[in-house]
């Protein structure tokens, strides 16, 4: 497939983009700014001015963002809200990175992680991304949201636990996933398309 990976040159989408090459798609990284990632074409511009005619081109538009810094809160749900109105009645694929505070804590689905006292909220920008998904009938979205420990350092593993909406623990009870093995699941779901129109999370054991 062809893809564009929005934040290429980040924690996840450089490993988005080298498991996809791996496993054989044609990859367009976008970036602010001339020379962030080496091997692949690249984009060079604010996510912000991205167009209809630039976006609808691919297969698969993977939006690889974070806002890490107060400054940047707004780009989830901007951004989120530019992909889908530009790419709505399109057969390009959504495929978005939500925020681990966005899932939920209770099977009602009344209680986020972002919500509770343990939780250390930087955002909800993310939990606003996920509404603004489930407005827009005419776009086909996959919403891929890490647990709260999301570890840079650690191993990828074929041994891990899919979910919905509801935060999940491994088998030592823990929320955690590797960016490697993040990565190689959404890359995975580019190809299977298991959660199309739905919000999907994972944990590695």
């Amino acid at each position: 497939m062809n893809i564009l990976v929005i934040g290429a040159n980040g924690k996840a989408g450089r490993r988005i983009v080298e498991k996809s090459l791996k496993a054989g798609h044609q990859v367009t990284g976008v970036v602010r700014r001339e020379g962030a990632i080496e091997g692949i074409p690249t984009i060079v511009k604010d996510a912000l001015q991205l167009t209809k005619q630039e976006l609808s081109q691919f297969d698969v538009v993977v939006n690889a963002t974070s806002a890490f810094t107060p400054d940047m809160y707004h780009l989830p749900a901007d951004l989120t809200l530019l992909l889908v109105k530009a790419l709505s009645n399109t057969n390009t694929r959504l495929i978005a990175i939500g925020g681990a505070g966005s899932l939920y804590v209770d099977e009602d689905h009344t209680v986020q992680l972002n919500d509770t006292p343990e939780f250390l909220v930087r955002s909800k920008t993310h939990g606003k991304s996920d509404d603004i998904l489930r407005k827009f009938s005419n776009i086909d979205w996959t919403m891929f949201t890490p647990p709260p420990i999301l570890d840079a350092e650690g191993p990828e593993s074929n041994d891990y636990i899919l979910g919905n909406e509801n935060i999940i623990v491994n088998k030592e009870g823990k929320p955690y996933i590797s960016y490697d093995t993040f990565a190689q699941i959404l890359v995975d779901e580019i190809s299977n398309h298991k959660f199309g129109r739905q919000r999907f999370t994972a944990v590695q054991n």
